[in-house]
């Protein structure tokens, strides 16, 4: 394990993982880790796509690529269960650990905030109408009927303003959410 920053902690080196032990990750390194062990998995199932059968035309000498199927069956079920173990132990970290401004728990807090994007996704609709909206594609000299309006049935200022304290409160969600994710350590047995 290192130290990226003070209160940053990287994963495990490469080179110590399959020892087993605990091993201390913030949020944020557990998920670069995360995807470190699929970019890994990815590599090796591709590879083995590449080298599992081979081509032999009549009457050449067999000469396969190395391949060993039990062991890429052993490499894949250890990079399995090693991110099923830090999955398991940032999902309890999150319902554990609660943010000290808002005093709701991180998971509680991405419900909040996909429940606010969706808040925000609808205000920033109604915000964006005119008060009153000219309706069909009138064309000078055309006269086939009234010329119709829309009229938004609510107060366009108030959505506007109400969409901004949203994308305000987002914003904060978003830092405190950063702020616990890059300082808060857990540790995982792997």
């Amino acid at each position: 394990m290192r130290l990226l920053a003070p209160g940053m902690v990287v994963a495990i080196e490469w080179s110590a993982r399959g020892r087993g032990g605990r091993v201390e990750f913030t949020s944020a390194s557990a998920n670069k880790y995360l995807r470190r062990l699929q970019d890994e998995k990815d590599r090796l199932l591709r590879s083995e796509q590449e080298v599992s059968t081979y081509v032999l035309a009549e009457g050449e000498a067999a000469e396969p690529p190395a391949y060993d199927y039990g062991a890429v069956r052993e490499k894949v079920a250890q990079i399995d269960a090693e991110a099923r173990a830090i999955r398991h132990a940032l999902h309890r970290f999150n319902m554990q650990t609660v943010l000290p401004e808002r005093g709701i728990s991180i998971d509680e807090a991405l419900i909040l905030l996909a429940q606010l994007s969706g808040r925000k996704d609808r205000l920033n609709s109604l915000a964006s109408r005119q008060p009153q909206e000219r309706l069909g594609n009138r064309y000078f000299g055309s006269s086939s009927g009234p010329i119709e309006y829309r009229y938004a049935n609510y107060d366009v200022a108030r959505a506007e303003a109400d969409y901004r304290a949203v994308a305000d409160e987002i914003a904060a969600l978003q830092l405190e959410l950063d702020l616990v994710n890059q300082t808060e350590v857990f540790s995982v047995e792997l």
